[in-house]
């Protein structure tokens, strides 16, 4: 067989609904709710609006949180109809390994496996950062060694992220139900500390801070501050923000009638989402000038302050570091279903995609906790969270332009989705068009690490998966028992 056809050889959707059907459907649309607003309003909704307007938009912040919302809802919708399609464990990498073949699921799903690794580390040490921050008052301090990474500023292990990640997996790995609930409950909890922020910042609002809305354009050390190329920088910084929906469905296969529940929790998420980002920005740029929230690691506190409401400072961040725990419980779902779907297609080893006798992927998941501990303990995150934005958007492009070649076999041998993404055939290639405009504004350093990564996902293919994958052992088969009859005639 040709090497191309090798590459592109499809797996059978009736193959992942029979390998997927042991797992225990359970979550319903709130859950997803829960799990995608969660994931997507995590740390960031309390630190990246500030960010971004003192480095690259100044007040107009806002617009760049609107302009990646519509390219995140683009391909939401994209999302929305493959999942309700397709309501498979591993999301993108199974979908594109239906519709594409398995070289390009394989490479979606790599891309994928970079966010799930690094996210999960990256949140455990922003959660460890600020739990060690609120008893700083009281004189309670962690030794140097367990607080910073192995190498940084003195440190061995950040003990507080080891144990955040590996309470989280212990959770999950008693099912995800159970998971869901406690996560309801936090985001429950997470919201309302939005609210109150936005609420009482909303008494300390002065209209002068809102001008000029677009800045002059200059160049700065950052890059891009100002005008419509600060927008765009903003666009590309902000984009990791909405990208927790891929969370919702990478747990479709765990899903009471996901025809309905996907299309609502993946979109559901995403609105929800983009009007507490907007409104955040508002109120923070409000209360004070951008430049103040220049290398602050905790603008939402620090706007609260400076309005007179300490109180209430000490409130939204205690509840915001409770609430980081919902964006590691989406997140370890997620990547637990993307490396359980590479071990049950024999990508990766298969003992990965065995399930416990619950029924539970829990090999799959302890086998990403320790991945994000250890990537949390040696490797420096300046280098590491480029990855998240830059593989997440190649996935995005592939599901993008997976929708034409879905459309030609739906109703056939995949079932026609109660969803379909609207304005067909444009919507689809916009989708396309503005991840990749998205992902060109990304830095250089952004993408020579992702082509590092992808080398690396290649040298797998080519040396493992390739040969040890499902399909490859089923062609073998073929081959040598058309071999035998032919002998045998």
């Amino acid at each position: 067989m040709s090497l191309w056809k090798t590459i592109t050889r499809k797996e059978d959707p009736r193959v992942y609904d029979s390998k997927d059907g042991h797992l225990v459907r359970s979550l319903k649309v709130r859950d997803f709710l829960a799990l995608g607003v969660g994931t997507i309003v995590s740390t960031s909704i309390f630190t990246l609006p500030g960010e971004v307007a003192a480095m690259h938009t100044g007040p107009s912040v806002v617009i760049s949180f609107l302009l990646a919302a519509i390219v995140a809802g683009l391909v939401a919708f994209a999302y929305a109809e493959m999942a309700a399609a397709m309501p498979f464990a591993g999301s993108a990498y199974s979908w594109i390994n239906v519709v594409f073949g398995e070289f390009f699921g394989w490479i979606a799903g790599w891309a994928l496996l970079a966010e799930y690794f690094i996210a999960l580390a990256f949140v455990g040490s922003g959660l460890s950062a600020n739990f060690r921050a609120l008893f700083v008052p009281l004189g309670w301090k962690l030794p140097a060694s367990l607080s910073n990474a192995f190498g940084t500023e003195g440190g061995v292990v950040d003990l507080v992220s080891v144990v955040v990640i590996v309470l989280v997996a212990v959770l999950i790995s008693r099912g995800a139900s159970r998971a869901a609930r406690v996560e309801n409950l936090l985001v429950i909890l997470k919201v309302f500390a939005i609210l109150l922020f936005i609420v009482v910042g909303l008494t300390a609002l002065k209209a002068s801070n809102f001008t000029p809305f677009v800045p002059a354009y200059r160049e700065t050390a950052n890059g891009a501050f100002g005008g419509w190329q600060g927008i765009y920088a903003g666009v590309s910084m902000i984009f990791l923000s909405y990208i927790g929906f891929d969370s919702i469905a990478a747990n479709s296969a765990e899903a009471i009638n996901p025809q309905k529940t996907m299309p609502r929790g993946i979109l559901g998420s995403l609105v929800i989402a983009v009007v507490l980002f907007v409104a955040v920005s508002l109120v923070l740029i409000g209360v004070l000038p951008y430049e103040q929230y220049a290398n602050s690691a905790e603008p939402v506190g620090l706007a609260l302050r400076a309005a007179h409401h300490s109180g209430v400072a000490t409130v939204v961040q205690t509840i915001a570091v409770v609430g980081m725990f919902t964006a590691l419980i989406g997140m370890s779902m997620a990547g637990s279903r993307l490396i359980y779907s590479f071990g049950r297609d024999g990508m990766l080893p298969k003992w990965l995609g065995k399930l416990d006798e619950s029924n539970r992927p829990n090999r799959a998941l302890w086998t990403l906790t320790i991945g994000a501990v250890l990537i949390g303990a040696f490797f420096p995150f300046a280098f590491l969270s480029q990855l998240i934005s830059a593989g997440t958007l190649i996935a995005f492009m592939f599901v993008s332009l997976g929708v034409y070649a879905l459309r030609r076999r739906e109703g056939k041998d995949i079932p026609e989705p109660s969803f379909k993404m609207p304005f067909y055939p444009v919507l689809p290639a916009l989708g396309f068009l503005a991840s990749f405009l998205v992902f060109m504004g990304l830095d250089y350093q952004a993408k020579l690490y992702a082509g590092i990564w992808f080398i690396f996902g290649l040298i797998i293919y080519f040396a493992y998966g390739m040969r040890h994958s499902t399909m490859a052992k089923k062609e073998y088969e073929q081959n040598e028992n058309g071999k035998y009859t032919k002998d045998e005639a």
